[in-house]
């Protein structure tokens, strides 16, 4: 099995994939009006509108209402990363900050209020889980 992708809904799709867009810095491929994937070396994020949920099932995704996941991504240089984001991300949850897990992470939300981390490995240990 392997893990490909997330997918965030949205009822502002164009909004949500042009913050990913600058945040990270991936261009977005669009599939249709309602579908886009930014793919990764290592995962792809998707977004999708709320028009997409009832293809699914009715009723069983709802946008702007995440409490629970962190999407996270690799960068070379969390705090070089924050210096960009600052002005453009307007909710900074907390900037980078170094976890007793090796990680420096900065948090923040996207316009629909999804927590999304940005880290760097920074001891040994912490480089040595994430290689690939």
């Amino acid at each position: 099995m392997d893990f490909v992708s997330i997918r965030i809904i949205t009822d502002d799709a164009a909004r949500l994939v042009e913050f990913y867009e600058r945040a990270t810095g991936v261009q977005a491929i669009w599939a249709t009006e309602d579908f886009a994937e930014l793919k990764t070396a290592g995962a792809t994020l998707a977004i999708a509108s709320s028009r997409t949920v009832p293809l699914f099932a009715p009723g069983s995704a709802r946008p702007a209402d995440n409490h629970s996941v962190i999407t996270e991504f690799l960068v070379e240089d969390v705090d070089r990363v924050h210096r960009n984001l600052t002005g453009f991300v307007t909710d900074f949850v907390s900037g980078p900050t170094t976890m007793p897990w090796g990680n420096r992470s900065l948090l923040f939300r996207d316009p629909d209020g999804n927590l999304v981390n940005f880290f760097t490995p920074v001891t040994p240990a912490a480089a040595e889980r994430l290689s690939r």
